[in-house]
This record gives C-alpha cells, structure tokens and sequence, in this order.
C-alpha cells in the first residue's frame, strides 16, 4: 500500500491529522480462498479498495475513482473483485469486476441497465443474484449465470435486497417489506428459478410489528440452516432455521443490548460437510460469532449451540465496528474508543494491518450521561476540553435515524474538542441499541419526538454546568442534519448555531426527489405519502418552521444527493434569503457525503470557522 498522505501534515494540527492519517476497514476474505481478502482505506487520500494477498503479504490498490469506492465483494475462490461502480456518489450505476491480481475492468452483470444496489449474492459456480432498485421498476432480482442473460425472478414496489446465496448455490435468501413497512423486514427463501421454498414473516394483520434479518446460510455443505435476526424478545437476537425444515431453534444467550452473530467457519481439514443425523441445535459442533452491543457500546464472544456455552473473547472497552471469523479459530476486528484510533485486531493477539505512515493523535475519552427524557432515560456522549465549563458546545446528532453514537473514534467531535468545544452526542428515540420499542418509537410524529429527548439533554447540559447556555450549537448530518434544521426552527430560542449537512430540509421535495427505498422508509415513518397524510409531513418539514428559525444557519450539500437531494435543500436555502437569515451554504461535487479525505477536512474547517465568527470563540486548536 502506498501512502500518499504525508507531505504536508506535520505541521498540521491535531485535529486534520486524525482525518489524514491511514486508515484500513476490516479486510473481508474470499470463502474458499481465505488469504485472499479486500478492504477498504484512504491511504492515497481517497477511500478505495484494496486487494491483499495473505500469503505473499502484497497488497494493491484496486479501485482508482475521483470520488473514491467503498462496495466490494470478492467471489467464494477468491479470483475475481466485484465492485459497484456510480457516478460522482449519486449511488446509480452498475456491477464491475477485475482479476484479484489486477487487470481490466470488465462489465460484471452485463445485459442489466444501471441502478440503485440491493444486494449481492456470488455463487461457487459462477452464478450472481443481483439485488436493484429503481425508481421506475421498484426493487428487482436478477439471476447471472455464466454465459446466459440475466433472468429476472423477483419484483415488487416496495424495498427487497438479496441477503445471501446457500453453499450449494441453490437457495436464496432475501429480505423485503411487502406489507408496507420498510423498518421491519421479512424473509423470502427462493430457488434460482424464483420459485418459493420458505416464508419467515413477523408481523399480524398484515402490519409489521417485528424485524428479520438473515445473517448467512450456514458454511457447511449439506447444511440449509440460516442464522436469523428477530425481535421477538424486544430486541435483535439470533436464532437458526431451516427453511427446508421450518424448524427454528432458539439460541439461549444472555446477554443484555442488542446480539448479532456469524457461523464460524471450519477449519482446514476438518470437513465441510455436515455429519449425518447431525441435531439441528448445533450438535454437529458448529459455533457461533456473537457481537453484543450494549449502551454504546460491545463486545465479543463465541456460543457453542450444542452446550450453550458462552465464552468471552477478549476486546478492550470501547467498540468494535466490525468482526469476522477465520477459519484457523481466530476473530479479526475493527475496534476503536473515542479516545484512541481505529485499528484492525485479532484474538490471536496481534494487529491483522497496520497502514504505513502517521498516526493519528488521541482524542479524550467520552462519560455517560443518563437523562430521564420524556419517553424514558435518554443515553448521552459526552467530549470537554480541559479547564473548567461551561464550554460552547455542539450537540452532534448522529444520522440513520435508525442508528447510534457509540464510544468509537470520530474525526468530527475531537476536532471540535481541539477547538474549546464540549460535544454532547445524544442517542435519541429511534437509535437503535437500547430495543426495538426506543427504536420504533418515532413514528408518525417523525423529527419532534428525538429532539423533545435532545432538548431534555440539553437542559441537563445547562444544568450541570457543562454548557454555556448562550452558546449552543445544534449540528448533524443526514438525518441529524434534518433535525438540525427542524429544531432551529421548533426551538428557535435555545440554539444560538445551526450546523446542517447533506440534510432533509423541505420533506415533501424530498420525498418525490429521493431514491425509491427511502420513499418506502418515509411512507412507514410518516403513514402514507405527502398526498395521503399532508398535514404530519407538514409538521415534520424543517420548511414549515423556516421562518421563526432565528440562529445563523450553515447548510452543506452533495448535488448529486439522492437521500437528500439538492432541489429541496435550495427551497430552503431560498426561503432564508427571502427573509434576510444570516445563512452559509456550501455544495460541492458528490453524493450523500464525501469519500475524499481532503474535502471532508474543507467541510469541516468551514463549520468551525463559521462557528467562531458566529460565537466569537478562537482557541488554539489550529
């Protein structure tokens, strides 16, 4: 890997150099191939993949694309690197793949137009399932088999993405929302003709009111068991079924949060196959990968199905983003604290890849702050600088909104700690994490009810001393960048700055604008389209409320944006200029966020920047 990063940062401060220096994801592996594995990182300054071959150690940068490439799969032999191939971010593009040791690209799913991804499944004989979405065909499978056109065996309007593909090549496991609720899946088990094997399907009356997730097909030949995630105890646990069978075996793990798990693999020479008369709870010695997330935080263990068994594996306090078992027994994973950097680990007690160059400088530690809000205790992250408050703080509200802020490295809350800030991150009602009722709670009264949990953390910061009440900053991305938006103008008083980026800002717009699965995920939210329920996205549209918005607002946006495009942004933008409102915009060239890591440092420095000359703060923090 070359390092392309380092010329100038020396001198940089702190807070540039934590973005700048080198970093790798966790390296996925070819299934029949395991020294053969991809990942993902930014070392030339773009993020872009990586080959690495195990057994010689080379590695090669694989992809080379202005706005970078992060989607990548490597078939089960480990001789071909597929990657999802889109123009300037805007998501919408087609299959490419390349030789493992570098070569061409080649067209991977020729005689399919371009789309929005939903999936991918590679099979050992050369056959793809491809998963796509269209605004004008709805969620699509494609059957490729080598040498034959694409056959098309699924279709439906509403969100469906290919989950897994068997060993054996011959069933399919897809996840879709047919009834009408994009926040909790059903399961679909097909033959490669499109033909129905088996059904696992949640919900009563036709309404979702439970989850699934397919977590992968077992690894051994002869074995048509899958690992399922549901949420029938009120949170996401796994369990096994056999769509051949429809037997469903619980798994009995005690843990508290939210569980997810992987098969282990087996290990070289010990047989692929499943022995005969093998119990379907596991007796045939296969184990599980178990991540547990609990209160913004996980850790790693591995369960023994036949024995129930729980074993520990022993990760430092803080997150782990992402785990994978290997064959030789051994687990490789990203693991970070908000203190210290991100970096590829294995339970065999040693660092999997160490990128060349700098290092990037730690961060403080984040507390925890338990707020009684008024749906329940609200969970909070909180970053000071040293000295004594109150600080100007920014409130920093995470995206999804079904996701959470854990206590893992982030570039943006250390840079704003470097410059005298305190920040408070604040896992609202609809994070995931804390169950699937925080989670569900949301619903029709979408963007009010998380920011009645951010203005009960906020009072609490006053409170306690942390914050300096006249300097209050409310800051996002992508749904935090919504609410954002929504709460400068519901809460116009108790903000004194507005950080928006990439966010919804006018919700009708959006909605007719936006890629169709996040139409499907709106008219769950909301209950219906802007036509059938107009006065809840009336109430939920930052638009609504633009003109009782009183802070100085600064707005930065993708234009080619399809999760929150550019047109419904200038509506608000618009509306600020007809009025006078101090405002800041910046567009710049990509999608839903950037992958360049210099452009996400410009960001940056022009959100601090216009919080100092708004706040009249100036640190040292360069």
């Amino acid at each position: 890997m070359t390092d392309d990063t380092t010329g100038s940062s020396g001198s940089a401060p702190d807070w540039e150099k934590r973005f700048r220096a080198p970093r790798v994801g966790l390296p996925d592996w070819a299934e029949d191939a395991p020294d053969r594995s991809l990942f993902v990182s930014n070392a030339t300054g773009t993020y872009e993949l990586y080959a690495w071959d195990r057994t010689t150690g080379g590695q090669r940068q694989a992809t080379d694309r202005p706005n970078g490439t992060t989607d990548g799969l490597l078939s089960p032999d480990g001789e071909w690197i597929w990657w999802f191939s889109d123009t300037d971010g805007d998501e919408f593009g087609v299959w490419l793949r390349q030789p493992f040791g570098g070569g061409a690209d080649e067209p991977a799913t020729p005689g399919l137009e371009p789309s929005y991804p939903a999936g991918l499944a590679l099979g050992r004989d050369g056959t793809a399932v491809v998963g796509r979405s269209t605004d004008e065909d709805g969620s699509t499978i494609h059957v490729l088999r080598p040498g034959t056109e694409p056959v098309e065996i699924y279709r439906h309007r509403e969100s469906a993405g290919v989950a897994d593909l068997s060993r054996d090549g011959t069933l399919i496991a897809m996840e879709h929302t047919e009834h009408g609720d994009a926040m909790h899946s059903a399961l679909r088990v097909l033959r490669l003709d499109g033909s129905v094997v088996a059904e696992l399907d949640d919900t009563k009356g036709g309404t979702a009111e439970l989850g699934l997730s397919c977590l992968g097909f077992s690894p051994l030949d002869g074995d048509s068991r899958m690992l399922v995630g549901h949420q029938r105890s009120g949170r996401w646990e796994p369990m096994i079924w056999d769509p051949l069978t429809g037997e469903e075996t619980a798994l009995a793990i005690e843990l508290p949060g939210d569980i997810e798990a992987e098969w282990f693999p087996r290990p070289p020479g010990a047989g692929a196959s499943r022995p005969a008369g093998a119990p379907a709870d596991g007796g045939d010695d296969s184990a599980l990968l178990i991540e547990q997330s609990h209160q913004a935080r996980s850790r790693l263990w591995r369960y023994e199905p036949a024995t129930h068994e729980l074993l520990p594996l022993e990760t430092p306090p803080g997150t782990v983003s992402g785990a994978t078992a290997r064959p030789d027994g051994s687990v490789e994973y990203l693991w970070s604290s908000a203190a210290l950097p991100p970096v590829v680990r294995s339970t065999a007690g040693r660092t999997v890849l160490d990128p060349p160059g700098m290092k990037a400088p730690k961060s403080v530690p984040v507390t925890d702050a338990w707020v009684e809000g008024p749906g329940g205790p609200v969970h909070a992250l909180v970053q000071q600088p040293e000295g004594e408050g109150p600080f100007p703080t920014v409130f920093d509200i995470h995206g999804g909104p079904t996701w959470h802020d854990s206590d893992a490295f982030a570039g943006g809350p250390a840079a704003w700690v470097d410059h005298g800030f305190a920040v408070v991150r604040v896992n609202y009602r609809g994070s995931t994490g804390y169950g699937r009722a925080w989670t569900d709670a949301l619903k029709h009264r979408v963007g009010l009810i998380e920011l009645e949990d951010i203005a009960a953390v906020r009072d609490w910061a006053v409170e306690s001393g942390l914050a300096d009440p006249d300097r209050l900053v409310l800051a996002g991305g992508s749904w935090g960048g919504y609410l954002t938006l929504l709460g400068l103008g519901t809460q116009p008083e108790a903000w004194a700055l507005g950080l928006a980026a990439v966010p919804v800002a006018d919700y009708v717009t959006a909605y007719h604008d936006e890629m169709e699965a996040l139409k499907a995920m709106d008219r769950t939210l909301l209950g219906g389209t802007p036509e059938e329920v107009p006065e809840r996205f009336a109430a939920s549209s930052p638009l609504t409320y633009v003109d009782q918005v009183r802070a100085p607002v600064y707005i930065s946006a993708g234009v080619n944006d399809p999760r929150c495009p550019i047109r419904q942004v200038e509506n608000y933008v618009q509306r600020l200029a007809d009025r006078g409102a101090p405002h800041e915009v910046y567009r710049y060239d990509a999608g839903h966020g950037s992958l360049v890591v210099e452009e996400r440092i410009k960001q940056l420095r022009l959100e601090i920047d216009f919080a100092e000359r708004h706040l009249k703060t100036r640190t040292n923090g360069g």
